[in-house]
């Protein structure tokens, strides 16, 4: 049996924290707020999307860094184990469309109850309210944790401090440091999942539209390199929902200065199909305006800034639109573009992407090859994904590996 310190009660935490205590180990679980999992409360608007309903393939196809170091982690403990554990303790579980899974209640704090009360009939003792200041370290082997309450030996420290997003939970990056004292690499954090600022003004007519069922296509360099399709919204600042989101983390290491995007905003009908439809509208409104004429199609808020985009006069009647004009409106339609200027903040963040290296990372058992006996799990490392409860699967599968790592 050895004295494990998780430092961080939160998914990734309480998962690592569960494993060691199960394998009977003596586990301490240090946490600077009031209270366990601070950050999930938050998570899905409050209702936690715990997994996505997929395989081990599927899952790590939906990883933007280091899948293949994901690869053992995800295979030891699967989206499906996830929602066993959950299961086998007392939490009921919903699988919405899309795959999102999400506890029956609709409650993140179910979420977190689930954890804790896992944790504690394993063993786990909780000390909330108390911050850890330093690790310490004899011949590159863990042995002590300094903390504002005083210093404690152990014979391994597992690190589940978070990032930098959302520092209101408490995620203040303490962990890097930690990495830092220990001789680890940090590649440069950024922001993920995260709304944009867009260049223009355009948005600020359609602040508050949401566009459900659209697809949005990431270029760079002129080239598509991604293709989402989902929800999204505009906003005071530009814009932002999920597939923005997880555009987002796409692009945080690229030049935005090469980055654009174009929604379509049908893109369940290719350009033929949609001319047909808006010629079948125009036959039945033939006396109408062309603004009154397109509320079939398009959301209010959207037709002026088609019309716009397109040169076309709104107050035109619908029998007196060219051809000519109809193919632009057809193109603003399927091609609606516009150009990122920035991220939102990390306040606003998901989820933070960069991190501890994990080049100097045990993939098996996310122990520290640099220090024996130092574990590093969840959002502190170099590991993200797209927004569908990929990356709480990542917190909860790196802690499973670094509490069932220690022997």
């Amino acid at each position: 049996m050895k004295k494990v310190a998780v430092i961080g009660a939160g998914a990734s935490g309480m998962m690592a924290a569960y494993a060691a205590a199960k394998n009977g180990h003596r586990v301490t679980v240090f946490e600077k707020n009031e209270k366990c999992g601070k950050k999930i409360y938050i998570t899905g608007k409050g209702r936690c999307n715990i997994t996505h309903d997929c395989d081990e393939r599927g899952f790590l196809e939906n990883v933007i860094s280091n899948p293949k170091f994901m690869s053992s982690a995800i295979y030891g403990f699967s989206p499906a184990d996830t929602v066993d554990f959950f299961n086998e303790n007392g939490l009921k579980l919903k699988c919405e469309r899309g795959g999102r899974i999400f506890p029956v209640s609709d409650k993140s704090s179910d979420v977190i109850k689930t954890l804790e009360n896992a944790c504690k009939n394993v063993g786990v003792t909780f000390n909330l309210n108390e911050k850890v200041l330093k690790l310490g370290f004899l011949n590159s082997t863990m042995s002590h944790i300094i903390s504002d309450k005083g210093t404690y030996d152990f014979d391994c420290a597992i690190v589940c401090t978070g990032g930098l997003s959302y520092p209101a939970t408490g995620s203040t990056g303490d962990g890097y440091e930690f990495a830092r004292e220990a001789g680890h690499q940090i590649v440069p954090l950024k922001q993920g999942l995260c709304g944009l600022n867009v260049k223009g003004d355009f948005y600020k007519n359609l602040q508050g539209l949401t566009l459900k069922n659209i697809g949005l296509s990431v270029f760079y360099n002129n080239k598509c390199v991604k293709r989402f399709f989902g929800e999204m919204l505009f906003t005071h600042y530009g814009v932002s929902g999920p597939v923005v989101l997880s555009a987002s983390s796409l692009i945080n290491r690229l030049d935005l200065n090469k980055v654009f995007f174009v929604i379509d905003l049908k893109p369940a009908l290719d350009e033929t199909h949609l001319d047909d439809r808006i010629l079948r509208d125009f036959v039945a409104n033939a006396n109408k305006s062309l603004a009154n004429c397109l509320k079939a199609l398009l959301p209010a808020a959207m037709i002026f800034e088609i019309l716009k985009r397109s040169g076309v006069d709104g107050d035109k009647a619908v029998n007196s639109v060219t051809k000519e004009e109809r193919r632009k409106m057809l193109f603003n339609v399927k091609n609606f573009d516009f150009y990122p200027q920035s991220l939102r903040g990390f306040e606003e963040a998901v989820i933070t992407c960069g991190g501890v290296d994990i080049r100097q990372i045990d993939p098996k058992t996310m122990e520290s090859k640099l220090i024996k006996g130092l574990y590093f799990c969840g959002e502190v490392l170099d590991l993200d994904a797209f927004t569908g409860g990929y990356n709480l699967q990542i917190a909860f599968s790196t802690g499973f590996a670094a509490g069932n790592g220690i022997k």
